[in-house]
């Protein structure tokens, strides 16, 4: 038996449909879905958060921290091209 596991629910997640302390018979089917709650969550929800999956043995924990940025250019280059 394998749980997935979201260490804390924010609005977006009360809101939606998704369940937590789901628990599978198999760890393949609880891992796709964990993997699917995850990419939906920080695709469709608002952004505020980040959400990240890991393992402990049979169990998969979802834990919610700041969200994913993206990489910040370098040298203090805008990325515009006409920095060259």
């Amino acid at each position: 038996m394998s749980t997935i596991n979201l260490d804390r629910e924010c609005g977006c997640f009360r809101r939606s449909n998704l369940e937590n302390n789901t628990s599978f018979a198999s760890k393949d089917d609880a891992l796709m879905q964990a993997q699917a709650m995850v990419n939906h969550m920080n695709t469709k929800f608002c952004s505020k958060h980040g959400f990240t999956l890991s393992e402990d043995g049979e169990n998969f924990n979802i834990t919610m921290g700041q969200p994913v940025q993206a990489a910040a250019p370098t040298g203090g280059c805008c990325g515009g091209g006409h920095c060259d």
